[in-house]
């Protein structure tokens, strides 16, 4: 029996350490962002509208230039057209107002088991959840088309071709100064991520400054009632000196924020979905937060300006994905895009469990049996550990009379308790601690195979046997 308490004291002991690093991670001192990040210096007339752009590579510009918004050349109305993609992996809704992307669908992850025609819906700009994907071009001086210019759409519905790989949506806008941008979103077959391109024409007599910049904005969910199942939903972001750093709304709302670093990317993510805005990774870029009316939080790219000589043609690209956390996915978007996959203080132990629930997988194909398999082969792996911690119990179960025998003899003289018990135990061979060692190896082990589980997006609605139809929820009969 005191072998067992003590087994559930340091299994306890451990479940709070890891919890309290945790806490810290997010609710803890500030954050290197935090501390170190200065207040934004951009303002807008709505505070969605960056004004500034970061200086040249070469330091022509200053830290911050005044930026415009798009004057009379263009005709524009109070929300645009709308533009609707449809590709096998994503269903995309682009406002010609800015050329936002105001909404997505997945129509390969349905909404639930129950509504399968009902797709996923990542991004929206309705009632319920404002989440959209938004970019532009900012210019030291002259008119540049940001997202509340309006562009000109060549038609309104667009969908991949059986056989074709790839689908691009032209959007077209015009200064009055003669400097032509066509806005190009290109998608993909069997794929999530979409290039965004600003082919910026200039016709005018003088060489014009323009900077791209990105930027989402959402929302806080609402509570979805899982009070007992925590997953993180917010901002993160990336880079290859500080990895992983999150950004939770609370701090966005504390104080806005403003860093720069080439070989990273800036996403929103939630439970087994994220969108992400990734800029050439030798790019020095802006990034920076800012929380706006109506509860709204934003996160933001800018990157350094790029002149583009009278009668001259550039092109400014970046990507954006938009889907689930697929891990094979996003190793190949982005440097450090599979850490979206939060594992927290355990990634070191649950990255090798997902690579061989995958390759179980792939034998079994169904995820069910993967689980039952990876289970049988963990308790495999620890098998001689626990036999020797069964027999160690075993072995203090026997001894249980001396012990007891010993207590009664000795009282309350605790000091010539310990000393017999030691001595018998050293005659007997026996470790007091040989019960509960070999279990508490095990522990993490287990926590890690359980955020693996909560965490790997392909459980979501993957069945297994009889009524048990999806392996992400708890089952509806215990």
């Amino acid at each position: 029996m005191d072998n067992f308490r003590l087994v559930l004291f340091m299994g306890l002991a451990l479940v709070l350490l890891l919890l309290y690093q945790a806490w810290m991670k997010d609710y803890g001192p500030t954050s290197e962002i935090a501390a170190n990040g200065s207040v934004a210096t951009t303002v807008a007339v709505d505070g969605s509208v960056p004004t500034g752009m970061p200086a040249a590579a070469d330091g022509s510009l200053p830290g911050t230039v005044p930026g415009t918004v798009p004057g009379s050349g263009q005709p524009r109305t109070a929300r645009g057209g709308t533009v609707h993609v449809v590709t096998d992996r994503l269903a995309v809704d682009i406002s010609t107002l800015g050329g936002d992307i105001r909404r997505v669908d997945l129509p390969t992850f349905p909404i639930s088991i129950d509504q399968p025609d009902i797709p996923f819906r990542l991004l929206d700009d309705g009632a319920g959840l404002f989440h959209i994907a938004q970019s532009g071009l900012l210019a030291t001086s002259g008119e540049a088309p940001n997202h509340t210019a309006e562009f000109v759409a060549e038609q309104t519905e667009y969908t991949l071709a059986d056989g074709a790989d790839t689908l691009v949506v032209p959007l077209r806008w015009r200064g009055a100064d003669d400097l032509e941008v066509e806005k190009r979103f290109t998608f993909h077959r069997d794929s999530f991520l979409i290039d965004v391109e600003f082919v910026v024409t200039n016709s005018s007599g003088a060489a014009v400054e323009l900077s791209q910049y990105r930027q989402l904005q959402r929302t806080e969910p609402a509570d979805d009632g899982q009070a007992f199942i925590y997953t993180y939903t917010g901002g993160v972001i990336y880079n290859r000196e500080d990895k992983y750093e999150k950004i939770d709304f609370d701090d966005i709302a504390d104080q806005s924020l403003s860093r720069d670093f080439d070989h990273g990317w800036a996403a929103m993510i939630q439970h087994y979905f994220l969108v992400s805005w990734i800029p050439h990774k030798d790019e020095i870029n802006r990034y920076e937060t800012k929380y706006l009316e109506g509860g709204r939080y934003l996160l933001r790219l800018i990157s350094p300006a790029a002149s583009i000589e009278p009668g001259a043609s550039e092109t400014l690209s970046t990507r954006l994905y938009v889907g689930p956390k697929e891990q094979a996915r996003l190793r190949e978007v982005a440097e450090g895009l599979v850490l979206t996959v939060d594992y927290g203080v355990l990634t070191f132990i649950a990255q090798p469990i997902y690579w061989l629930l995958e390759k179980i997988h792939g034998l079994v194909g169904n995820w069910g049996w993967t689980i039952i398999l990876l289970t049988m082969m963990i308790k495999a792996a620890f098998y001689k550990l626990s036999e020797k911690s069964y027999k160690s119990m075993a072995n203090m179960r026997k001894m249980s009379p001396k012990l007891t025998a010993l207590r009664e003899r000795y009282g309350d003289d605790k000091q010539r308790l310990q000393k017999a018990m030691m001595e018998i135990y050293k005659k007997e061979k026996i470790n007091p601690l040989g019960g509960c060692l070999p279990i508490v190896v095990q522990i993490p082990v287990f926590i890690a195979l359980y955020w693996v589980l909560l965490e790997s997006v392909e459980l979501r609605q993957a069945p297994w046997i009889l009524w048990i139809n999806d392996l992400s929820t708890k089952d509806p009969f215990f």
